[in-house]
């Protein structure tokens, strides 16, 4: 009985302690309530999509442009008195549009006129977008092309190589006094003006392997390398004495032409010959040396090559007695 009456005592207690919170949550959520200010209820529907944004009855609106300003003005204060002076006595003008810059060629030329990277090829194509323009060089390789384009005025090398040109006329390398290399490897030459590269003042390499000439034209002076290799010479194709006056020559390469001679005289800065596979027959003592003066050397002509030629080396000995070395040759 004692047990009963103390758990009854337990349940009053909590059952009073419950009423008391529950009066105490009801008290502070009215406080909350009274707190709130009333403000009338504002439906938008169509009648006010015609309304600015500053003319609605919302509260947070006029919040938000107070809020603005005063960021603005602290953003101003921020920025120094005098900074602030400067900028509102300067007065706002339009800054002038740079000029576009105009291309230039290699040559330092102006390019309007006529494209933006003339000079023009036959097929009406800038030669600089046909081909690969790198400063004063020029790289037209396998453009399929069938003449010699025009080139920048200021043209020190020039490659077309693996294209399909077939003459080199009097005037396609007219005016290029800095040029200094041509390489026309692998087309379908077969004809080239006397003159081509005749008045080339500083034409130092001429490379015009794998073609089909057959007739050698008038070269400068200045040249240090000729390659005209693999090509249709024969017997006639060089005239006589056609390298005589090139005394900056030092490298003569005419492999695969089917010579049946050594092209004299040679000049004394030679200092390699190329003439392999070629139908010579004979050599001559006084091809590379002097028979009457036997202290004579020519040190300069290191290379000779005679292979694939149907002569016998050795019937001539007296022919390489100047020489540092002995041909490379048939000696049997």
């Amino acid at each position: 009985m004692l047990i009963r009456r103390q758990q009854g005592k337990r349940e009053k207690e909590k059952s009073r302690m419950k009423t008391f919170v529950n009066i105490f949550l009801g008290f502070f959520i009215f406080e909350s309530v009274g707190a709130v200010p009333i403000t009338d209820t504002v439906t938008y529907d169509s009648e006010f999509y015609d309304v600015s944004l500053g003319e609605l009855p919302h509260p947070f609106v006029s919040a938000e442009n107070d809020q603005s300003d005063q960021v603005e003005t602290e953003i101003g204060t921020a920025i120094p008195s005098i900074i602030q002076e400067s900028y509102s006595s300067a007065p706002l003008t339009e800054e002038p549009e740079e000029e576009a810059s105009t291309p230039k060629l290699i040559d330092g030329s102006s390019a309007q006129g006529s494209g933006v990277l003339v000079p023009q090829t036959q097929d009406g194509l800038p030669t600089c977008l046909l081909c690969t323009c790198l400063g004063t060089t020029v790289y037209c390789d396998d453009r399929e092309l069938d003449a010699v384009p025009p080139l920048p005025k200021n043209t020190m090398y020039f490659y077309s190589r693996y294209n399909r040109i077939r003459k080199i006329n009097k005037n396609d390398f007219a005016n290029l006094n800095n040029l200094k290399r041509i390489d026309l490897t692998a087309n379908l030459i077969s004809e080239i003006h006397e003159d081509a590269f005749r008045r080339l003042p500083q034409l130092l390499e001429l490379v015009l392997r794998d073609n089909r000439i057959r007739q050698l034209p008038e070269l400068p002076s200045t040249l240090t390398l000729i390659d005209i290799s693999n090509n249709r010479l024969g017997r006639k194709g060089i005239r006589n004495e056609a390298f005589k006056d090139l005394h900056e020559l030092q490298h003569l390469y005419i492999t695969d032409n089917n010579l049946d001679h050594v092209p004299l005289p040679l000049p004394e800065s030679l200092q390699a010959l190329h003439l392999q596979n070629n139908n010579i027959q004979e050599m001559h003592e006084d091809t590379f040396c002097k028979m009457r003066d036997f202290s004579y050397v020519r040190r300069a002509l290191e290379d000779i090559r005679l292979d694939g030629n149907p002569i016998n080396l050795s019937k001539t000995p007296y022919a390489y007695m100047c020489l540092p070395r002995l041909p490379v040759g048939n000696l049997i």
